[in-house]
C-alpha cells in the first residue's frame, strides 16, 4: 500500500486538493481554499515526476501565494455586500404582524410575526386589541414597537 502511495503521490495531493475544497464550502471565508491551491500544484510537481521535498515547496509556496494574493482577491470580489445584511431583529423593521395578546398604550403585549410571537410596545395613546394587524417601527432589544394598520380581517 505505501509502495503505491509512493509511486502514485499526486492522487493523495489531488484527494487532498478536493478536501479541502469541500471544506471550504462548509467554510466559506477562502482560507482552506488556499491550501486546495497547493495541493493542486503539488498534484501537477508529482504527476512530472518530481521528488517528495519538491512537491512539499511547491505545496508550501503556492499555499502561501494563495493565502497572501487569491484569498484577499475573493473576498474583496466574491464577499461584496455581505456586512449590508441584516439580522434576524434587525429585518422585523417594517415587517407586519398580527396581535394575540392586546397592547396597552402605556403596557406592552405580544405580536405574532411569520409564527414568532414577540413582546410589542406601541407609542399610540390607545390600546391596541387582540387580532388587529400592526407594522413594526422600532426595535430595543427584543421588544418591538409597533403601530396599528387599522386593517381589521
Amino acid at each position: 500500500m505505501i509502495d503505491y502511495l509512493a509511486q502514485h503521490l499526486w492522487q493523495t495531493w489531488a484527494v487532498v486538493a478536493v478536501a479541502c475544497l469541500i471544506l471550504e464550502l462548509t467554510a466559506g471565508d477562502f482560507f482552506i481554499i488556499c491550501f486546495s491551491i497547493g495541493a493542486a500544484f503539488a498534484a501537477v510537481t508529482a504527476a512530472l515526476g518530481g521528488g517528495i521535498y519538491l512537491q512539499l515547496v511547491a505545496f508550501a509556496v503556492f499555499t502561501l501565494i494563495s493565502l497572501f494574493w487569491v484569498r484577499p482577491f475573493a473576498k474583496r470580489y466574491l464577499q461584496k455586500g455581505g456586512d449590508s445584511r441584516v439580522s434576524n431583529a434587525d429585518a422585523l423593521m417594517g415587517r407586519q404582524g398580527r396581535v394575540v395578546e392586546a397592547i396597552k398604550a402605556n403596557g406592552s403585549g405580544r405580536v405574532q410575526i411569520d409564527g414568532d410571537i414577540w413582546k410589542a410596545v406601541t407609542n399610540e395613546d390607545v390600546d391596541i386589541p387582540a387580532g388587529a394587524n400592526v407594522r413594526v417601527v422600532g426595535r430595543e432589544s427584543t421588544i418591538i414597537t409597533v403601530e396599528s394598520l387599522n386593517i381589521k380581517n
